[in-house]
């Protein structure tokens, strides 16, 4: 079992968003995880400190869950 749960991850994620919320789906944070994953399979550098014998898409999951990452809403642009 994942752990935290979708549910656990879309308050983290929301809790900044006060007027609207950032993300409204699990579709949504398993795309978000799934991205930066293949970021970090690619060769990016991990955010948090990784476990050993994690797996790429845990530590997606806990970079999100310790608010490393932040996923942007369609209306927001990404920042280079």
């Amino acid at each position: 079992m994942l752990h935290p749960s979708y549910t656990e991850l879309m308050k983290v994620i929301n809790v900044d968003s006060e007027e609207e919320k950032v993300i409204s789906s699990r579709y949504s944070i398993v795309l978000a995880s799934a991205k930066r994953a293949r970021q970090i399979i690619a060769g990016d550098m991990p955010l948090v400190e990784e476990k050993d014998g994690a797996k790429p898409l845990s530590t997606a999951v806990e970079e999100l869950w310790e608010e490393k990452v932040k996923i942007l809403g369609d209306d927001e642009e990404a920042e280079e």
